[in-house]
């Protein structure tokens, strides 16, 4: 990965990951309810990715790509339904849990097509 690449990847990988910490705050009281939003903001991160790479993807070959994503909503579901109810550190734990989430799932993804997996 070039330095440009990475530079382009930081940037995409960390605004999903800002967006998602956003809409995890926001909806901790509701289980589940985030996923609908924060799932559509990875798929535009890895379609994003793929285009730092040269690589253009169609939504359906980048769905295929976050094949993954299932684990982080287990993830995501379980946090809400321990704390997401408890008003203030509910919020800030979904929140957390869905922008590590979120940039973990980036760097992984940017990692493949660095490597020609994906």
């Amino acid at each position: 990965m070039t330095d440009e690449q990475k530079m382009m990847c930081h940037a995409i990988i960390h605004t999903a990951s800002t967006a998602a910490a956003g809409i995890g705050a926001g909806l901790a009281q509701i289980p589940g309810s985030d996923n609908a939003i924060i799932t559509p903001i990875q798929l535009t991160m890895t379609i994003s990715l793929g285009k730092v790479f040269g690589k253009p993807l169609s939504e359906s070959t980048a769905k295929a790509a976050l094949g993954s994503v299932a684990a982080s909503t287990v993830g995501r579901t379980l946090s809400q339904v321990l704390v997401g109810w408890i008003p203030g550190v509910g919020n800030a734990i979904n929140a957390g849990t869905a922008a590590s989430l979120t940039e973990t799932l980036g760097w992984l993804i940017a990692k493949e097509f660095d490597e020609g997996l994906l």
